[in-house]
């Protein structure tokens, strides 16, 4: 069991920063397989529909390779290359799949009021969105050399 004293956790922008660094990524690998795909037509609305190939790779793949990381790193690739990890609240340790199941589908809940659950990141005394909450997490800086406040 670790202290979770010992760790500063990550604010509401260091974790935006870390998103949009995760969203480019993402796009990165989504914009060529979808173009590969659809065509450059798919980007104007100009395609067929294709449902089902459409809500795999834009919500199946980003999910599973969200949890993959979290598995295996406890972190996304914009969390970790700005320092920072996904701890569990009571133990200071690596959450299980559960925990990080339960964290993804919070998002959705973190979403629905406005963005006000990722917004809350910003309120709360332990930087906790309400998928965090949910899940018993906590989002923290991996050591005090990359605690750093940002913005």
């Amino acid at each position: 069991m670790e202290n979770i004293s010992e760790y500063r956790y990550a604010g509401f922008w260091a974790r935006v920063l870390a998103s949009l660094i995760d969203t480019v990524l993402l796009l990165l690998l989504l914009f060529p397989l979808m173009t590969w795909l659809f065509g450059m037509d798919y980007w104007f609305g100009h395609s067929k529909p294709h449902w089902l190939m459409d809500s795999l790779l834009n919500y199946g793949l980003p999910a599973l390779g969200w949890l993959a990381f979290w598995v295996s790193k406890s972190a996304t690739p914009g969390k970790l290359w700005l320092g920072m990890k996904i701890i569990d609240e009571k133990t200071g340790g690596k959450p299980n799949a559960a925990q990080f199941i339960v964290r993804y589908l919070g998002y959705y809940l973190s979403m629905l009021a406005v963005f006000l659950g990722f917004i809350w990141v910003g309120i709360d005394k332990r930087k906790q969105g309400w998928h965090d909450k949910i899940a018993g997490t906590l989002v923290v800086y991996q050591s005090a050399e990359s605690s750093e406040e940002f913005i």
